[in-house]
């Protein structure tokens, strides 16, 4: 099944049970981020990644730098382990990651969870890739990536038992938007999907394409 087809009845079994005014709050919420122009200041086809060091599941320290030296890295941006979308997206990588490895490329994941809830992330999905913690979004915003949530979108996710201080270790009430990367050797961005909408994910197989491609110029 595609991963769109999987986050689609996820999501319509989610509007059978979540009360509408809720659902109200969320739905404004992504479509107030998508008119807020956020998109204009993303990270963009032909710009060059900012280089990266962050820490992984583990607490070891990955560059992007070395990740690079080595082949195309593909980066997939999640909210956090308490997001099914996300953890559905991440169940349907893992099914393509050795595909990913055999085209050369490496694949890792970020999101501003502490290192308990990357663990758990890693563990829960059952993982072959590192899931690297973005302390208070700092490499997301660098990459036009980040955004507040809205009071009326905190107090939806409190009610859903959702307390991002607590998973996140800062009171920002930030996240990243969905977004997944094709960098080349030479941290050229080569495919970009950002999207303010956390329900709709590309497939995998789109990416592995555009990692394809990057072999076969190389």
């Amino acid at each position: 099944m595609a991963l769109q087809d999987k986050l689609d009845a996820y999501k319509a079994e989610f509007v059978n049970r979540v009360p509408e005014s809720k659902q109200a709050v969320m739905r404004q919420a992504t479509e107030s981020l998508r008119n807020s122009g956020i998109l204009d200041g993303t990270i963009k086809v032909g710009d060059k990644l900012p280089a990266f060091n962050l820490v992984n599941q583990d607490g070891t320290s990955v560059s992007s730098a070395d990740l690079l030296a080595q082949g195309p890295l593909v980066i997939s941006f999640f909210r956090g382990v308490w997001c099914p979308y996300c953890n559905i997206e991440l169940q349907s990588l893992e099914e393509w990651a050795e595909a990913f490895r055999e085209a050369g490329a490496h694949l890792v994941t970020i999101a501003p969870q502490q290192a308990t809830s990357a663990r758990k992330t890693r563990d829960n999905n059952s993982l072959s890739f590192d899931v690297l913690i973005d302390q208070g979004n700092a490499y997301a915003r660098s990459l036009g990536l980040a955004f507040s949530l809205p009071e009326d979108l905190r107090a939806v996710y409190l009610g859903f038992g959702i307390d991002l201080p607590e998973h996140n270790g800062d009171d920002s009430w930030t996240l990243p938007m969905p977004a997944r990367l094709v960098v080349d050797r030479t941290g050229t961005v080569i495919y970009a999907d950002i999207t303010p909408d956390y329900t709709v994910r590309p497939d995998p197989s789109e990416t592995l394409a555009a990692v394809r491609q990057v072999k076969a110029a190389a």
